[in-house]
C-alpha cells in the first residue's frame, strides 16, 4: 500500500457533498420538498456529481434521529452498504463511509473497506467517528465515556488495529487495553491506503485527528478566526511529521439574483422545524449558554440551513466568491448541502463550477 491515492494529490480545491443518506440532508425543515434520501436519489445524484468531476460524497452515520415535527434525520442509508453501491454505480467519484469507533469491530471494518478498495480500485475513503452523541449510544446499548481521554484512546487503539489489519500479511495476536485477540489478519488489503478523514473539535480530538487524518473537518463561523485555526493546525501537523489538511462544510442556496437566493434561504428559515434544530444545538453544544447571546442565535439558524455549515448564499458569483473565501483562508476544500441536492445541483455546476474553473480553484 506505498502508493500515494490520487486524491490526494491533486491541488484543487475539494469539492464533495455532506450527508445525502439522511432524511433531510443538511437542513432542518419541513418543507415538503425538502431531501428526501431515498437509495434512488442517492444513486440520481452520484451520477450527477461523478459526471459533474465532484471529488467525493461524504455521508453522516446516525442511528437515532433527532425529533421534532419531521424526526430530523430518522430515516438513514446505512454508510458502508450506501457507499459499496455508489461506488459500484459510478466510475470517478471517491465515496466515504462513515464509521462509529464503538459500534464497529475493527477487524469488520478494515475488512469491509478494503472489499471496496477492490470493488471500486481504491476510491473508498474511511471517516472515523470517536462517538458524542449520547442518545445514539443508548439506542446501542452503549455507555458514552464522559471523558473525551476514553472515547479517543478507544478511537486510537481501534484505528492502531485497523491499520495493522491492512498491514500485515501474517497472522498477529493483538494486545491493546481494548482489544485482545489471537491470530487476527485481514486479506486482502486495501489497493490503495484510503484517506482518513475525522472531525474534531475538542483539543484531544484535534490530536487524534492530526495523528491518523488527512483532512480534519472543522466548521467555518468566522473565516479571520478560521485562518488562525488552520494555520497552528498546519504548523503542529508539520512538528508531527505528517501534513493534515483541513475541510469544512457548507450550504448553498444559489439563484440568478441575489434577492431570489436571499429570499429562498428566509423561506428555509421561515420553516424550519425548530424542535429538532434546538434538539441538535443542545447535542452539539452541551455549553452553548456560555457563548454570547447573539453568536447562539447565529448557530441555531445555521444548524436550520445547514446544520451549522459556511452559508454560500446569493448568485453564481457570489457562491464562487464564498468557496474563493474559504481557499483564502486556508481550507483544501468544503462539502455541499442543499435542500433539495438532485434539483439544485445542476445550476451549481452549470453556474458556479465553470467560474471556480477561471479562478484556478478547479
Amino acid at each position: 500500500m506505498a502508493q500515494a491515492h490520487p486524491f490526494l494529490d491533486h491541488q484543487r480545491f475539494l469539492l464533495g457533498t455532506f450527508a445525502s443518506n439522511c432524511s433531510g440532508g443538511m437542513t432542518v425543515s419541513k418543507l415538503p420538498e425538502r431531501w428526501q434520501a431515498t437509495w434512488e436519489n442517492n444513486l440520481r445524484l452520484a451520477e450527477l456529481l461523478d459526471d459533474a468531476g465532484i471529488d467525493f460524497m461524504l455521508p453522516i452515520a446516525r442511528w437515532v434521529g433527532y425529533g421534532g415535527e419531521t424526526d430530523f434525520h430518522g430515516n438513514v442509508l446505512e454508510t458502508i452498504t450506501w457507499a459499496a453501491a455508489l461506488l459500484a454505480r459510478t466510475q470517478r467519484i471517491s465515496v466515504f463511509a462513515t464509521v462509529h469507533t464503538t459500534a464497529n469491530h475493527p477487524l469488520a471494518v478494515a475488512k469491509q473497506i478494503a472489499t471496496l478498495s477492490q470493488v471500486s480500485q481504491g476510491r473508498i475513503g474511511l471517516n472515523i467517528v470517536a462517538g458524542w452523541n449520547k442518545p445514539e449510544y443508548e439506542a446501542l446499548g452503549l455507555t458514552l465515556p464522559e471523558d473525551h481521554e476514553t472515547r479517543y484512546g478507544y478511537a486510537q487503539e481501534w484505528f492502531d488495529f485497523v491499520r495493522r489489519l491492512w498491514a500485515e500479511d501474517q497472522p498477529f495476536d493483538f494486545n491493546g487495553q481494548y482489544f485482545k485477540t489471537r491470530k487476527s489478519y485481514g486479506l486482502p488489503h486495501p489497493v490503495l491506503p484510503p484517506p482518513i478523514f475525522n472531525a474534531a473539535g475538542s483539543g484531544l480530538g484535534r490530536e487524534f485527528a492530526l495523528r491518523n487524518a488527512n483532512f480534519l473537518f472543522t466548521p467555518a463561523i468566522d473565516l479571520d478566526r478560521s485562518k488562525g485555526e488552520i494555520t497552528d493546525l498546519k504548523a503542529q501537523s508539520q512538528t508531527m511529521g505528517r501534513p493534515v489538511d483541513v475541510l469544512t462544510f457548507s450550504h448553498v442556496v444559489c439563484r440568478p439574483t441575489e434577492a431570489e437566493a436571499r429570499a429562498e434561504l428566509k423561506r428555509q428559515l421561515d420553516n424550519a422545524d425548530w424542535g429538532a434544530v434546538d434538539n441538535l444545538v443542545n447535542l452539539q453544544f452541551a455549553h452553548a449558554q456560555s457563548f454570547p447571546h447573539d453568536l447562539l442565535a447565529l448557530i441555531r439558524e445555521r444548524m436550520a440551513t445547514g446544520h451549522g455549515g459556511f452559508p454560500l448564499v446569493g448568485t453564481p458569483e457570489q457562491v464562487a466568491d464564498g468557496i474563493a473565501a474559504l481557499h483564502a483562508a486556508g481550507f483544501r476544500g468544503t462539502t455541499l448541502s442543499f435542500l433539495d441536492y438532485v434539483q439544485e445541483f445542476p445550476y451549481f455546476r452549470d453556474q458556479v463550477l465553470p467560474k471556480l474553473a477561471e479562478r484556478g480553484l478547479r
